[in-house]
């Protein structure tokens, strides 16, 4: 057992050790991409072959943080971010040796349990440490927020040093200096609360939740490629009805059920957690789009199209690390408000952009819509931590993250959908796709304007 800290552990030390499990969860979402062909030639199978090395990270990341949050929740956050780290660890070792496509499939999808366990006890750690501030809570979690989004963008660049250099494994044993890290560094926080007294875990209820997620992301992952009529897609569409059937049946009954439909009843909570489903929904949909048009329409290379990104970059970098401030100063309402507006207006510059030649005017809303998100994001994660009690933060942070993890899913699926064709089309999506987005932040800045939110000094 690791023992509890004696000292109280500094805002620094807090963020870091949280953060790390954010970075390497995100880093590994994004880096195998420049990595697929090199892997393609080392496994000897096609490209089209490796699709599931990107997709079953996604899918058992999503689809295991409910179970993951339960078990925080009962157990303790900080043991579970141990369990989760090891996992992703062990599982970085099983990509890096393995030996065929199939192997490296599963271990990625060890990968995925490994992170889901990781993301929300990483977050509920960082709530329970720095909740006797709010204003620091809110700084700890803007850099929580703007580490994960770093990762992402740096997660390509990265890849392609390592594999021009060293290899695709080594894409894979980075994660295990970073994890070694991680462990290190969370022995030196404290243990969240938990209760043993509560009723039996939902298994029947965390099983049929997984196998429903699962199955959805899944089924949009697939409809993109093989079509809606597809048997095996008809067969995912059958599917996911028949286990939300189920899942709603069980949760009935449960004595504690994983879904937590409390929680949903508080008006806070289920208008901060819709307001994040729209921001991930809009942003992964678009920026998968906006790729597509890059090199589709304006017939940029693929590091062309790369290097237009960073915008995105700097505009969630600098935003998520001001929000903490913006929070504390005037709450979370209202930076929920601002983001999103900014968002929408950004998506509305992108629009109008993408019938400009050159790529100067696509750049505004670049940068402002990561700007936007950034500020928000925060301020909607302090808002849900302070809606539920230290000892039920896991499983409101997995919950949250389990809906914008599916959000962003289903938002590449459906935009995605939207830019097939010649560059013409791919143009015409864009800005259906912009339109569309628009549309949503409205709704998610009226939902903002509905909440109470955490007050400036509270």
């Amino acid at each position: 057992m690791t023992p509890e800290p004696t000292r109280t552990p500094t805002f620094a030390l807090v963020v870091l050790a949280t953060s790390m499990a954010f970075v390497v969860g995100q880093l590994d979402v994004t880096i195998v991409n420049v990595a697929l062909p090199a892997m393609a030639r080392a496994l000897d199978t096609g490209v089209a072959g490796l699709q599931w090395v990107v997709d079953a990270y996604a899918v058992a990341f999503a689809a295991f943080m409910l179970t993951a949050g339960a078990l925080g929740d009962r157990f303790g956050a900080r043991h579970a971010y141990q369990w989760g780290m090891a996992i992703f660890a062990l599982a970085s070792v099983g990509c890096a040796l393995a030996p065929a496509a199939g192997w490296l499939d599963a271990s990625r999808a060890l990968q995925g349990l490994g992170a889901a366990i990781m993301l929300p006890n990483s977050l509920a750690l960082l709530n329970h440490a720095l909740a006797h501030d709010a204003k620091a809570r809110a700084r700890g979690i803007g850099w929580w927020t703007a580490a994960g989004a770093v990762s992402i963008a740096a997660g390509p660049v990265l890849g392609g040093v390592l594999v021009a250099s060293v290899g695709w494994p080594a894409i894979f044993w980075v994660n295990v200096p970073l994890c070694a890290a991680g462990l290190w560094l969370v022995r030196r926080l404290h243990e969240t609360p938990t209760a043993h007294d509560r009723p039996p875990l939902d298994v029947a209820g965390q099983v049929l939740a997984t196998a429903l997620l699962a199955a959805l992301i899944a089924t949009l992952i697939e409809s993109r490629t093989r079509g809606l009529r597809d048997a095996l897609v008809v067969a995912g569409i059958v599917a996911t009805l028949v286990l939300a059937v189920a899942l709603a049946l069980v949760e009935r009954r449960a004595a504690a059920p994983v879904i937590a439909t409390d929680l949903f009843a508080l008006r806070d909570f289920r208008n901060a957690v819709f307001f994040g489903t729209v921001v991930n929904a809009t942003y992964y949909g678009a920026i998968f789009v906006i790729a597509l048009f890059l090199q589709g329409a304006r017939h940029y290379t693929p590091m062309q199209a790369g290097l237009a990104f960073l915008p995105l970059t700097a505009g969630f970098f600098l935003s998520n690390v001001a929000s903490g401030r913006v929070i504390g100063r005037f709450g979370t309402r209202v930076p929920m408000i601002a983001g999103a507006l900014i968002d929408l207006a950004g998506f509305g510059v992108l629009a109008w952009a993408s019938t400009q030649d050159g790529l100067a005017p696509m750049l505004v809303g670049f940068l402002l819509i990561p700007t936007g998100m950034g500020l928000a994001v925060p301020a909607m994660t302090t808002t849900v931590l302070s809606t539920v009690e230290k000892g039920r933060s896991s499983l409101a942070a997995a919950i949250l993250n389990t809906a914008r993890q599916a959000a962003g899913a289903i938002g590449v699926a459906g935009f995605g959908a939207l830019a097939h064709g010649d560059a013409a089309q791919v143009a015409t999506g864009l800005r259906i796709t912009c339109a569309v987005a628009m549309a949503l932040l409205a709704a998610a800045a009226l939902a903002a304007v509905r909440l109470r939110g955490v007050p400036p000094h509270d």
